[in-house]
């Protein structure tokens, strides 16, 4: 059994590190030109070049999106930036526009993947992309179990999925909703979230619908945490969390979670159990209900959100380990805590494990009961050692 790519966003070079560091094979990104998640920081091509050199001291991978929708005025800054990708190294570009295969086939020695934007549902689609030199593709969301098992029989090419993340309410992205109601391009990076808006609705005689919450049509987002057995039985070459705009605490949690699931299934197949736990700690870091949508063939009125939602901030991240010496870890607050709490330890490097905080002490020495200023550093008490970059978060 070949274990599977466990793919992640790296919206920045903090979350890039971030998600290699908490078990990521590979980290998939945009420069500041020609890919699709405009208000992400993005990589400046020296933050690139010091990416790929991070990655690939861990022997691991860096993709970059190349998945604009290209204009004529835009192909020679184009084929200089691909030969600038080339030079520093990066593992693959993510493209979308058939034309950039032959820009970089003719300037480069750039791996090409096909984006989820060219929403690839079927095997003549993978076929047609194969022979015109694509080495990887990445399905639409909308594809089925079924249909993954069909592209995999007729087609041998290396196959990605989305297994967790945001959804969209479009084909992968193919939304104008946002370009006519607001002049920001979803297929040029500038997703102003159109169906994640708030509607009032009218009838035919323009008489308005009350219903008991504003209308949306705002999708659930996508958890194939209980599939990914199944998935790595299929083939799936690579297994991609969605979410480039997220926060360092939930990418390291999202990627934990999803590396523990695969390596316990590949390393014990024949007595892996599914760990309910897992699904608690990924409902907890995120704001919206997660659900299997197409994958299982139950995508329907129960994947939406139709009469409004309520998307809490997370406060479960309550701070990062910067150092751990004598039995107490210096911690750099991002939620308010307090002595008396309940408090758990997750880290690429130790077991989780929970604590009740007994003892905090300030940055003058100084014995405290609260911390609630923002980026606070304090000391807390801490009977086993922890390593920096280690995250604590409240225990539920």
């Amino acid at each position: 059994m070949k274990k599977p790519e466990l793919l992640a966003p790296a919206g920045s070079l903090e979350k890039l590190k971030f998600a290699l560091l908490y078990g990521a094979d590979a980290v998939y990104l945009g420069g500041t030109m020609f890919g699709l998640r405009a208000n992400a920081s993005n990589f400046t091509l020296e933050e690139l070049k010091e990416g790929v050199e991070f990655a690939h001291h861990l022997h691991k991978k860096v993709y970059v999106t190349v998945n604009i929708a290209l204009h004529t005025s835009e192909l020679k800054a184009l084929t200089d930036y691909l030969k600038e990708l080339d030079q520093i190294g990066v593992d693959a570009i993510i493209i979308s526009d058939p034309a950039i295969i032959s820009l970089a086939k003719e300037n480069t020695n750039l791996e090409l993947h096909l984006s989820t934007q060219q929403s690839t549902l079927n095997y003549e689609a993978v076929k047609f992309w194969k022979q015109e030199g694509i080495t990887r593709i990445v399905l639409g969301r909308e594809t089925s179990k079924e249909e993954i098992m069909e592209i995999k029989k007729h087609v041998d090419i290396e196959i990605e999925c989305f297994i967790h993340g945001a959804m969209c309410a479009s084909y992968s992205g193919r939304c104008v909703l946002s370009n006519f109601l607001t002049a920001r391009d979803s297929n040029r990076g500038g997703c102003s979230q159109i169906c994640r808006w708030d509607f009032d609705l009218k009838d035919k005689n323009e008489k308005p619908l009350i219903g008991e919450k504003p209308f949306t049509f705002c999708t659930k987002d996508l958890s194939l945490l209980t599939y990914i057995p199944d998935m790595i039985e299929m083939g799936v070459t690579s297994f991609k969390i969605e979410g480039r705009m997220r926060s360092i605490y939930y990418i390291a949690t999202v990627v934990d979670i999803y590396r523990k699931v695969i390596d316990e299934y590949v390393q014990q197949k024949e007595n892996y159990e599914y760990n309910k736990e897992y699904e608690k700690v990924l409902t907890n870091c995120a704001n919206r209900d997660s659900v299997p949508q197409f994958f299982d063939g139950s995508e329907g009125v129960e994947c939406q959100y139709y009469n409004g939602r309520v998307e809490v901030s997370n406060q479960d991240f309550l701070g990062l380990v910067l150092d751990y010496q004598d039995g107490y870890a210096l911690i750099e607050e991002r939620n308010y805590f307090k002595v008396g709490d309940t408090v758990e330890f997750f880290g690429p490097n130790i077991d989780t494990f929970q604590i009740k905080i007994e003892e905090i002490i300030d940055d003058l020495g100084e014995h405290i009961d609260v911390v609630r200023h923002p980026k606070q550093i304090v000391k807390i008490k801490v009977n086993k050692p922890l390593y920096p970059n280690d995250f604590v978060r409240i225990k539920k």
